[in-house]
């Protein structure tokens, strides 16, 4: 994953809007995961959809693209049409900061079906992952693409969608996960395609509860989850790899949030090579500095948000150059990939962003990254 190019390479962090009728469908499938099955026209759309979502990304200027998570509800939740045992009523969900004020909690729409674990915990989907990196692979070869990523959840963010009601333990449930999940993983790697966890569970999980956790117990949740990530990772190549980190993709105070800090060196012991994390919102900007006394391992890559995915603000690409060349001089250009600070639809039906301007927002990261590869490049052997 290390880069051997000299400028900074763009990315994002996966979902995109969908079209509209791929997006009722789904809807509709989260809902009854039968409507899948029952509609034929379903896979030629996915086509055509991801077709022109890798060739929109290409047009305005990124990298490592992905197919946009377009077969998917939910990025977390999708593992119930993948997963056997899954079947139960759902726990519900809260986020301590919305708690805190309610007024604001009530104009946030997030309409999701969730369950909880009742069973055994089985693999069930490697037609579906066969068919979306198929799928990817057609787009790229059509539209020339050569970098490419594609999504899975962690066993970390199932568990904390999906309680647990069957296993004796969370330990025991998170290994059930990471075993089942392993396959997906494994197929994702072998394509030949990038591999991003998705584990917001290591951030968001602190305060995915009305109250939020001590720092103290959050920590040994977050080794725990990072020691199952391994585990569930183990036979792939960590440059093959990278994770999402996060604090969750919504609106809202955040004051609650883990800094960055108090677990970047559990952060670090994760085996993936790419290490995607929020850095443009107002709430976490400033952790760039995280970075000048917990240095970058040898061998990772930094990829910070330099857009930020809450706000209908578009970026002017001299702020994002000026982020990009933040980072630079901290953990060095050639360790630095300009990404997204989340994604863009990360429930099908949940637009933080209005999609037309997700558009100009990602034009504006590779205007930006441009600026900031010129303006590195001037300077002494700053890609050596």
């Amino acid at each position: 994953m290390l880069k051997d190019t000299d400028r900074i390479l763009t990315t994002h962090t996966g979902s995109l809007p969908r079209p509209a009728e791929i997006e009722d469908l789904l809807v509709a499938i989260d809902r009854d995961p039968a409507v899948r099955s029952g509609s034929l026209d379903f896979p030629r759309l996915l086509d055509d959809a991801v077709r022109d979502i890798v060739e929109g990304q290409r047009a305005v200027g990124i990298d490592i693209v992905s197919d946009g998570e377009m077969s998917k509800f939910g990025y977390s939740t999708y593992v119930r049409e993948r997963l056997t045992g899954l079947d139960g009523p759902p726990a519900p969900l809260a986020l301590a900061d919305l708690a805190d004020f309610p007024g604001f909690a009530s104009s946030i729409k997030l309409e999701i079906t969730t369950a909880s674990c009742v069973g055994p915990v089985t693999f069930r989907g490697a037609e579906a992952v066969g068919a979306d990196v198929r799928r990817l692979q057609r787009a790229l070869a059509d539209t020339g693409v050569e970098k490419s990523f594609m999504t899975a959840a962690s066993p970390g963010i199932i568990s904390q969608f999906l309680a647990n009601n069957h296993y004796p333990s969370q330990e025991a449930y998170l290994y059930a996960l990471a075993d089942a999940m392993k396959t997906e993983y494994d197929l994702i790697a072998e394509a030949g395609i990038i591999l991003q966890l998705d584990c917001p569970d290591l951030a968001l999980g602190r305060h995915l509860s009305p109250q939020p956790l001590p720092v103290s117990e959050f920590r040994k949740i977050v080794a725990l989850h990072v020691e199952v990530l391994n585990y569930a990772t183990r036979d792939i190549d960590p440059e093959q790899m990278r994770l999402h980190l996060c604090w969750g993709n919504y609106s809202s105070p955040h004051h609650h949030d883990v800094e960055l800090a108090d677990i970047i060196d559990l952060i670090y012991r994760a085996r993936p090579a790419g290490l995607s994390l929020e850095a443009a919102n107002p709430r976490h900007e400033h952790e760039w500095t995280v970075f000048e006394q917990h240095s970058l391992p040898d061998g990772k890559v930094l990829i910070p948000g330099v857009i930020d995915t809450c706000t209908n603000y578009v970026e002017h690409p001299e702020v994002v150059a000026q982020r990009i060349k933040r980072f630079a001089d901290v953990v060095g250009a050639r360790n630095l990939i300009a990404g997204t600070d989340c994604g863009f639809a990360t429930f099908a039906n949940f637009h933080t962003i209005d999609p037309g301007i997700c558009w100009l927002k990602l034009k504006s990261l590779a205007d930006g990254a441009a600026l900031a590869s010129k303006a590195l490049a001037g300077r002494n052997r700053v890609f050596a």
